[in-house]
C-alpha cells in the first residue's frame, strides 16, 4: 500500500470524531505499523493535572484500529476490524509533551487480529501499553 492510497484511505475521517477532539495525527501509516502522535494539553487532563487513563485507551484503540484495517486492505482481505477488547496499562504520568503510539500486530488471522500499541514520551520512556483484539469485519 502506498502512501497515496493510505492517506486517500483516511481522508475524511482521521481528524474527525474523537481522534479529531484528542488531536490524534498520524504520521506513519502502513499494514505492519501505524506511528501517531498528539501533543497534551489541559483538555486531556483528570483532575490531578495528569493525562486521563481514557486518553490512552483511546490513542491504543485508534492506533490499533487503523492498523487493523491497513492490514485488510493491503492482504487484499477488504472489510474492516472493531475493536473487542481494549486492555490498557498505565505505566509513567504525564502532564504536557507530545506522546507517540506506535502499533506493532501480535498476531493477524482470518476472523480476529491482536495488536500492541506503546505510547511513549519525548525522550522514549514509556507512558501507557495498549493490546487490543479486533474483529474483522466482511465488505458485505
Amino acid at each position: 500500500m502506498t502512501a497515496n492510497n493510505t492517506d486517500e484511505i483516511f481522508a475524511g475521517s482521521v481528524g474527525k470524531g474523537l481522534d479529531g477532539v484528542l488531536g490524534l495525527e498520524v504520521v506513519e501509516a502502513g499494514p505492519d505499523r501505524i506511528v501517531a502522535t498528539m501533543t497534551i494539553t489541559e483538555r486531556h487532563h483528570q483532575p490531578f493535572g495528569i493525562v486521563h487513563g481514557g486518553v490512552y485507551c483511546a490513542i491504543g484503540e485508534s492506533v490499533a484500529s487503523m492498523s487493523a484495517f491497513l492490514w485488510l486492505q493491503d492482504t487484499g482481505i477488504g472489510g474492516t476490524a472493531v475493536g473487542v477488547n481494549n486492555n490498557t496499562d498505565f505505566l509513567r504520568s504525564v502532564g504536557s509533551g507530545t506522546v507517540t503510539a506506535t502499533s506493532t500486530p501480535i498476531h493477524r488471522g482470518r476472523r480476529q487480529q491482536l495488536w500492541a500499541v506503546d505510547m511513549v514520551e519525548q525522550d522514549g520512556k514509556l507512558l501507557a501499553k495498549t493490546q487490543v483484539r479486533l474483529q474483522n469485519i466482511d465488505a458485505t
